[in-house]
């Protein structure tokens, strides 16, 4: 006796819903950020100044921006503040996970504290610490009431220093999330090689210094990416510190662009100082994740 045949079930083609529905973003996404990044780079090959004009100038802008006194003036202190930036972010950022690491007490608290920097913009952050360094209202000003009347600082007034307040309040801000980066690294490794270590006579300095650290270096380069791409985009946090003032003092390729762009007409000068720092951003974050996917692979 033959069985009879087992009727077939046809699941609904939904395949394509999701395709459907992230079509709209996915367009969206497109237009706003690759196609304004290509216009802006034609932007910055034509004649360009307070209207877009499409007239083709070749790379006339480029050499007008590196003739700028302003614009040599912001690529120096973007390299003082990056150097300064990364250095001193990624040293108290691994001193403080050092420190907690060593399982003391009130742990959690002083990674809330650390941390708790992480949590505000960069406007908030540049705003708090242009009342601290205030001559009028902050350290100075605190300093001269308690007695100290000789007492001085007032680098957010002084155009040899402005830009070192501008690093004051980053690694301010960056040293938590720095911290928070390579105490999950340092978690990550195994007790027992700390203890072998141990057991051969080498003290918990050494052991840090010759055979912990150097097994982080995973953390140090995505940390060196993160900080170097935050550095590039200090825009926020020099608007609300100093503004790049005392007059161009503390500018940076950020804050010189949206002068350029927005309040001095010179759109296709603009144009071509954000090609310059995309182009330096790209620099950076395509070697990163080439090696990502080189590892996954």
């Amino acid at each position: 006796m033959t069985r009879p045949a087992t009727p077939t079930i046809h699941k609904p083609r939904t395949h394509w819903l999701p395709k459907l529905v992230l079509a709209p973003s996915f367009l969206v996404a497109m237009l706003f950020i690759y196609g304004l990044m290509i216009w802006n780079g034609y932007l910055s090959v034509s004649a360009s100044r307070l209207l877009p004009n499409y007239e083709f100038v070749g790379l006339a802008q480029y050499e007008l921006l590196f003739e700028s006194e302003r614009w040599m003036v912001a690529l120096k202190n973007l390299w003082v503040f990056s150097a300064l930036f990364i250095g001193f972010g990624m040293a108290i950022g691994l001193f403080l996970a050092i420190l907690l690491d060593q399982k003391i007490r009130a742990e959690g608290f002083l990674r809330t504290v650390y941390l708790y920097p992480m949590a505000i913009s960069f406007i908030v952050t540049g705003t708090a610490w242009k009342w601290i360094l205030n001559p009028g209202l902050g350290i100075e000003n605190l300093m001269q009431q308690w007695g100290f009347e000789n007492f001085t600082f007032g680098w957010l007034v002084d155009p040899d220093y402005a830009i070192y307040c501008v690093v004051i309040a980053g690694v301010w801000q960056s040293a938590g999330f720095v911290m928070a980066l390579f105490l999950a690294g340092l978690r990550g490794i195994d007790d027992s090689i700390i203890k072998a270590a141990q057991v051969d006579g080498a003290t918990l300095p050494r052991i840090y210094w010759r055979i912990i650290v150097p097994s982080l270096r995973p953390v140090f380069f995505s940390t060196l990416m993160v900080l170097a791409h935050l550095a590039i985009k200090s825009f926020d946090l020099v608007m609300a510190l100093t503004a790049g003032g005392p007059g161009y003092a503390s500018d940076v390729p950020a804050t010189f662009m949206y002068a350029m762009s927005f309040t001095r007409g010179q759109i296709g000068l603009g144009a071509a100082s954000a090609t310059v720092m995309l182009a330096t951003v790209a620099a950076i974050v395509v070697p990163y994740l080439y090696s990502e996917l080189r590892a996954r692979r």
